[in-house]
């Protein structure tokens, strides 16, 4: 039943196992699925997505490898891509999961729909057309290489905004150890930033 309720209750089966970190549930829901004449483009869809929807940067090999299944897919063709569908969805099931990606965008979007929105901070805008320069444009701004660990302590945004919050989860653990010392830099920036201008306002 590839059009009907049997369609997405399957597919939501397999999707649900795969966030669940269950291989041996998630092999029989896409068995279920290529038995019933599933459109592998659509279950390469799906992995695909999931990889970054529910795994994100917890593994970020998972995107790699769900790409490549579907091209892998569209080379190779049934019978033989069941394997690479099989390979892919036990790589898929057994990765550390993380949905703060998902999350960062979800929230960052929803401020922009809600009227919440920034102008571009000056040394930030675009210093490279004509005129540009005497309004002002990429004044201050800091090359980040040429910082010793790479990060120009700088305000990027103008307020004090955390979308992204990395997992204590794979290797988005190592991320959010390394985020950690990233904002604790840019948060003393802005706090710079504003502190200057307050003083440079007249009395």
């Amino acid at each position: 039943d590839r059009d009907g309720d049997d369609h997405y209750d399957a597919a939501s089966a397999l999707i649900k196992s795969l966030r669940g970190s269950d291989p041996d549930a998630a092999m029989y829901w896409l068995a279920r699925m290529l038995e019933g004449g599933e459109d592998i483009r659509f279950l390469c869809r799906r992995l695909i997505i999931l990889a970054s929807e529910d795994i994100g940067n917890a593994d970020p090999q998972a995107l790699s490898v769900a790409v490549a299944a579907m091209q892998a897919c569209e080379f190779v063709g049934l019978p033989e891509c069941q394997l690479t569908l099989a390979q892919t969805v036990a790589y898929l099931a057994c990765a550390p999961k993380s949905n703060a990606a998902t999350i960062a965008i979800g929230q960052a979007r929803g401020d922009i729909r809600e009227g919440r929105t920034l102008p571009v901070p000056v040394h930030l805008r675009d210093a490279h057309y004509s005129g540009a320069k005497e309004l002002g444009h990429g004044k201050g701004y800091q090359y980040s290489h040429r910082s010793e660990d790479g990060v120009a302590a700088q305000d990027y945004l103008g307020v004090d905004r955390e979308y992204y919050q990395p997992v204590n989860r794979g290797f988005e653990a190592e991320l959010l150890r390394r985020l950690e010392d990233i904002r604790a830099k840019l948060r003393t920036a802005r706090e710079d930033a504003s502190n200057a201008s307050t003083q440079e306002k007249p009395a």
